[in-house]
């Protein structure tokens, strides 16, 4: 799958992620890949969730996987942060 299939969930509303994944796949991509980490996961969820009982009932969750990043440290002497990431694969 390539990079351009991909929606990265940040702060925005709910429904410009829903859009951007509708858009990609009547543009005729075949996969659509969503990736969140933090407090975004569950924004991600919530747009998986709209995609496919909203707009496109014929779209399937693929895969799931989840990790954790390790952040640098913000301050000079300080702890790395652990992050948790999720990235969803929609599928037609």
């Amino acid at each position: 799958m390539s990079e351009s299939n991909c929606v990265l969930i940040g702060r925005k509303p709910v429904m410009n992620y829903v859009l951007a994944c509708i858009t990609l796949f009547h543009g005729g991509a075949e996969t659509v890949s969503i990736k969140a980490r933090g407090r975004a996961i569950s924004r991600a969820v919530d747009v998986v969730e709209i995609v496919r009982r909203r707009f496109l009932p014929d779209v399937s969750v693929k895969n799931v996987d989840i990790g954790t990043e390790q952040l640098a440290p913000n301050e000079e002497g300080g702890r790395p942060t652990n992050v948790s990431t999720i990235e969803i694969t929609l599928a037609k």
